[in-house]
C-alpha cells in the first residue's frame, strides 16, 4: 500500500480529491513558492528596494523556470527546508547572476513556504465551497421532494418518534451551510501573507518592511496580517478547522447511509454499490463508509496538528514539521470527502416501502408518545404515562398491536388519526423545506 491513500494509482479512486489533489504535489508547491519570489521581487523592484530590471527578470523567470523536485531533495533533507535549495537553483536557472543576487531579498525560508501554503490553501477552499454547493442542491431537492415522507426516527439505535426523510436529509445539510457562510470570515481573517524575515523582525528587509509586505499582500490577493505570525499558527488551525468539520459533516451523512441502507433496515436505496469477491448478492455501501473513514482520520490529525502550534522561541523546526505531515492529509482527506459526498448524494434515494413497513413494525410501538400526550386530555400526565406503559406491556405480552390494545380500552381516542405517521410529524415536513429554502435563496443555490 502507498504512504498515503490519496497518493495512491490504486486507490485513487476509492478516495478521490478530484482538482484539489493537484495542489499537494511537491511540483505544486514549488510552483507556488516561486510565485511568491516572483511578486516579491516585484514589489520590491516598484519601491526601489532592487533594481528594477533585475525586479523584472526574476518575476518573469519565476512565471517560467520549471524546477525539479528530486533534484532539491538532498539539499532539503541536509537544510531541513526547501526554500534555500529552490533558490539556488532558481538563480542557476535565471543564467543571469547580476539579477539573480536578488531573489529572495530580505526573506526567510518559513514567509516563502507559509505564503505559498495560504495560496494553495484559498484554491482549496474554493473547490471544496463548489463540492458544497453541488451536495447542498442534491440534498434540497430530496428534501423539498420528500419533505413529508414518513420514517422512523431512532435514539441509541432504536425506534423512537415518526419523522420525515426530508428532515432527516436536513440534518444531513444544514451543518453545511453553516460551513459555507464561514467562509468568508476565513478568507478575511486567515488567508495571511507571511513577510517577516528569520525571527519575525523584518530586520532585513529595510525600513519600509511594513508597506513591502502590505503591497505583497495586495499583489498575490491574501491578506495582510500586520505583524509576523510566525510562531502564531492559529490562521492554520482555524483553516484546518473548517476543513475537519467539512468532513466530519460529511462523515455523519456517511454514517447514516450506512446504516439506513443495510440489510433489515434498507430505508435508503444508494444505487450501484460495491461488489463482495466471494458473495454475489451484496452491493456495499462503499461511499458512505469512504467518508465514515475519513471522518475517523481527521479527528485524530487535527488533534496531531493542534499540539503541533506550540512552537517554541521564535521559529521551531520539529513543530514546523508536525504541521506539514498531518495538514496536507487533513485538506485532502476533506477534498476526497466532499467529491465522494457529491457523486452520493446524486444517487440516494428513500425505499418508502422499507420505511412503512419499519413503522408498521414492532406492534406500532413507535406512536408510544404520541398515545401518552392523548390520554394526557384524560388525566394527568403522570397518569397519562404510566398507562401508556401498561398498554405496551400489554401489546408486548399479547403481541397485539398496540392500535388494537388502545381502541380496546379507551374507544373515545381516534387511533386512525393517532397511528398515522403523517399525523405525527410535528415541525419535521416544515425544517424540510425550510432547509431547501436555505438552500435556493443562497447566491450559489
Amino acid at each position: 500500500m502507498a504512504g498515503s491513500v490519496f497518493d495512491s494509482a490504486l486507490f485513487s479512486r476509492l478516495f478521490p480529491t478530484g482538482e484539489l489533489g493537484r495542489l499537494f504535489t511537491d511540483s505544486a508547491e514549488l510552483r507556488a513558492m516561486l510565485l511568491v519570489e516572483g511578486m516579491l521581487a516585484k514589489v520590491q523592484g516598484d519601491q526601489g528596494i532592487i533594481p528594477v530590471e533585475s525586479a523584472q527578470s526574476i518575476t518573469r523567470e519565476a512565471m517560467e523556470v520549471q524546477l525539479d523536485p528530486g533534484a532539491l531533495a538532498q539539499a532539503t533533507g541536509e537544510n531541513g527546508v526547501s526554500v534555500p535549495a529552490l533558490v539556488a537553483a532558481f538563480r542557476t536557472e535565471m543564467q543571469a547572476p547580476e539579477h539573480a543576487a536578488y531573489v529572495h531579498w530580505g526573506a526567510t525560508s518559513q514567509d516563502i513556504i507559509d505564503t505559498g501554503l495560504m495560496l494553495r490553501l484559498r484554491q482549496a477552499l474554493s473547490l471544496i465551497e463548489v463540492d458544497l454547493n453541488s451536495i447542498l442542491k442534491s440534498l434540497a431537492n430530496l428534501a423539498e421532494t420528500h419533505a413529508a415522507l414518513p420514517m422512523p426516527a431512532r435514539t441509541y439505535g432504536q425506534h423512537a418518534t415518526p419523522t420525515s426523510f426530508g428532515a432527516v436529509v436536513a440534518s444531513w445539510g444544514m451543518p453545511l451551510l453553516g460551513l459555507l457562510d464561514d467562509l468568508p470570515g476565513l478568507r478575511q481573517k486567515c488567508l495571511l501573507v507571511s513577510l517577516s524575515g528569520a525571527a519575525g523582525t523584518s530586520g532585513a528587509l529595510g525600513p519600509h518592511a511594513a508597506e513591502t509586505r502590505t503591497a505583497l499582500a495586495k499583489l498575490l490577493n491574501l491578506q495582510d496580517p500586520g505583524r509576523s505570525w510566525h510562531t502564531d499558527r492559529m490562521p492554520v488551525l482555524r483553516l484546518a478547522d473548517w476543513f475537519t468539520r467539512v468532513t466530519l459533516a460529511l462523515g455523519k451523512l456517511g454514517e447514516d447511509a450506512v446504516e439506513l441502507s443495510q440489510t433489515g433496515i434498507g430505508e435508503i436505496l444508494l444505487g450501484d454499490g460495491g461488489a463482495s469477491s466471494t458473495m454475489p448478492q451484496k452491493r456495499n455501501p462503499v461511499g458512505p463508509s469512504v467518508l465514515v473513514a475519513l471522518a475517523r482520520q481527521q479527528t485524530g490529525l487535527s488533534g496531531v496538528l493542534q499540539g503541533a502550534a506550540m512552537h517554541r522561541y521564535q521559529r521551531d523546526g520539529a513543530a514546523w514539521f508536525t504541521e506539514w505531515m498531518c495538514l496536507p492529509q487533513i485538506v485532502l482527506g476533506a477534498g476526497a470527502a466532499s467529491q465522494t459526498a457529491r457523486a452520493l448524494t446524486e444517487r440516494i434515494k428513500p425505499n418508502p416501502d422499507a420505511m412503512q413497513a419499519a413503522l408498521d413494525s414492532h406492534l406500532g410501538m413507535i406512536h408510544a408518545e404520541a398515545l401518552s400526550f392523548a390520554l394526557a386530555e384524560h388525566m394527568p400526565r403522570p397518569e397519562a404515562q404510566a398507562a401508556t406503559k401498561s398498554l405496551c406491556r400489554e401489546a408486548n405480552e399479547t403481541s397485539t398491536p398496540l392500535r388494537e390494545v388502545v381502541a380496546r380500552y379507551w374507544p373515545q381516542i381516534d387511533t386512525a388519526r393517532l397511528f398515522d405517521p403523517g399525523e405525527q410529524l410535528g415541525l419535521a415536513p416544515d425544517e424540510a423545506r425550510n432547509f431547501a429554502r436555505k438552500v435556493t435563496e443562497r447566491p450559489n443555490g
